[in-house]
Formats: C-alpha cells, sequence, structure tokens
C-alpha cells in the first residue's frame, strides 16, 4: 500500500471517530431534567428520544431521514397553529383576521420558538453528529426552533391536546406580550394618523376604556376616537398592543366609508 492511499485510510477514519461518531443517547436523568421544564412527563419515553434526534445523528447512525425528527416536527407545526390560534380567537375578541395572523407569525416564527429553545436548554439535548454540533448546531436557530415543534408534536402523541396545549402556554405563550410588542406588528396607529392628519388637522385620540383580568394576565380595551367620535375598539395583553388593533379596526371602517371622515369633523363633538 502506497503511503498516500495509507495516510487516506488514515485520515478517514479519523474523520469518522472525531467528527461523526454518534453522541450518546438521552439518559434518564437528563429527560426528567427537560420533561421538568417542559411540564410534562411522557408515558412513552421514545417519543422525546425521537423528538431529539436530528437528521445529522440519524445519517451517523445509518437510519434514514424518515427516522429523525422531521416528522414530529411537521405534526407540531399544525397542533402549535392550532393552539396558537385559539389562544389568540379567545384573547383578542375584536381584533380582525389580519391581525391576528400578525400576531400569530410573531409568536410562531423561528426567531420565538429558538428563544423559548435557547431558555429550556434544550441544545444539550439533541442527539446530533458531533461534526454538526462543532459547526454550532446546538445553538443554531433553525434546528432548535425546528425541535420545539418536534417536542411538541411528540407531546400531543402521548398526552394529546390538552398536554400539548399546557406546554405552549407554558413555554411560549408566557412572556408573548413583550413579543407582540415587538417590531413587525404594522404600526396602524401611524397610518391612522398620517390618514387623518392629512384631510384634518385634529389627531386620533385614544382611550383606556377598560383593564381586566389578574396582574399576570391583564386585559386592556382602548377606544380610538376622532372628534370625539368612536372609530375603533381593540383588545390586548397591554396599552400598546391595545392601541393597534383599535387603529386597525379604525382604518378598515375608514375603508369601508370613504366619507366617514369628513362627516364625523363635520358633528358636534360628544
Amino acid at each position: 500500500m502506497s503511503l498516500r492511499n495509507l495516510w487516506q485510510r488514515i485520515k478517514g477514519a479519523s474523520e469518522v471517530t472525531d467528527a461523526d461518531a454518534p453522541v450518546p443517547a438521552v439518559d434518564p436523568e437528563q429527560r426528567a431534567l427537560l420533561e421538568a421544564k417542559l411540564g410534562h412527563t411522557f408515558l412513552d419515553p421514545a417519543l422525546l428520544d425521537n423528538a431529539l434526534l436530528h437528521r445529522s445523528h440519524a445519517f451517523v447512525v445509518k437510519h434514514s431521514r424518515e427516522d429523525s425528527n422531521e416528522r414530529l416536527e411537521f405534526l407540531g407545526d399544525a397542533v402549535l397553529g392550532l393552539v396558537v390560534n385559539d389562544y389568540l380567537y379567545h384573547r383578542f375578541g375584536d381584533a380582525s383576521e389580519g391581525d391576528l395572523t400578525k400576531m400569530k407569525s410573531l409568536l410562531v416564527c423561528g426567531a420565538r420558538l429558538s428563544e423559548v429553545a435557547t431558555r429550556l436548554e434544550l441544545g444539550q439535548h439533541i442527539r446530533m453528529s458531533r461534526s454538526e454540533a462543532a459547526t454550532g448546531g446546538r445553538r443554531r436557530a433553525s434546528i432548535l426552533s425546528d425541535t420545539t415543534e418536534a417536542i411538541i408534536g411528540a407531546i400531543y402523541l402521548d398526552g394529546g391536546l390538552a398536554a400539548s396545549q399546557r406546554m405552549i402556554q407554558r413555554c411560549l405563550l408566557q412572556g408573548s406580550e413583550e413579543a407582540l410588542e415587538r417590531p413587525g406588528l404594522d404600526n396602524h396607529k401611524s397610518r391612522l394618523q398620517e390618514m387623518i392628519q392629512a384631510r384634518h388637522k385634529t389627531p386620533p385620540r385614544y382611550r383606556v376604556v377598560s383593564v381586566d383580568g389578574p396582574d399576570h394576565a391583564r386585559i386592556f380595551q382602548v377606544m380610538v376616537t376622532f372628534n370625539g367620535h368612536e372609530l375603533g375598539r381593540g383588545e390586548g395583553p397591554n396599552k400598546k398592543t391595545a392601541e393597534q388593533v383599535a387603529a386597525s379596526q379604525a382604518l378598515d371602517k375608514l375603508a369601508a366609508d370613504d366619507g366617514l371622515l369628513d362627516d364625523l369633523a363635520q358633528r358636534p363633538e360628544s
């Protein structure tokens, strides 16, 4: 055997041993720690193991891609969408379909799911090849967000919709107020003000109508008026979000009736 061929064989063996050897399966202690964070103890631990199996690990151990967590990710994405839609529908009773869609996109986006995974320290539990881990796989947002969805799918199969709903409420929807305040939700307030001030000097005004719910789950109701007349109302977990929803409703109303703004301007202020 030539020195060149010998070196290639040694190099190949080294690459498999050092870079691509599979990491160990989830041990019971680590699984219990993760289950405590998720708020769900698996009746079938194999489902959680599967949810934590990245395709790079499946490839290394000569399994098919279908043995990885990608099928559970597909299921978890659907379950997550249903639970978040249900939450938003009941929490924001005055929000339009468009606003509900925008709020949902902020709550289930990859960045948000990656944040949840980071808080759960999910990266240390994912089974992936050492080469994937060596290139930052345990911190990669796409892997973290996909694994979060896979875990939701696993919990759904293990405990049904109620169990997955509890996990999503615990891990994702708590703190959703901050996520909804981030840039990304259309600035309906600015659009409404620009529309009104282009035709009239009096700007729209916002007033908190009510604040309900316990301290950790407040629901603000805000009314937006022009010349003392109501244009729209909105609800939200904070004043800022409620104002955006109210402004969106006002924009919809004005779009449906082009002469409404001029008519309100001529009416006596109420």
